[in-house]
């Protein structure tokens, strides 16, 4: 199994591999533009944990196919 770092570098990977424009709202913690993002996940706080759980589902749903199911 990957270690929490592991994790966190696969993250700020994808991370940064988004547009410089784009944002991402997550709830009542705000919005946040790429460098917060990968700021907060690097600090491992509360809305840095969320990213990553956020990603960490993501990726398993491709996996399973969750996401291509019509």
């Amino acid at each position: 199994m990957a270690s929490e770092q592991e994790i966190k570098q696969l993250v700020i990977e994808r991370l940064k591999t988004l547009p410089e424009n784009i944002g991402l709202s997550i709830g009542s913690m705000g919005d946040f533009d790429k460098q917060e993002l990968i700021s907060h996940v690097e600090q491992g706080d509360d809305i840095g944990q969320k990213i990553v759980e956020v990603e960490l589902s993501f990726l398993r749903g491709l996996k399973e196919g969750i996401l291509y199911e019509s």
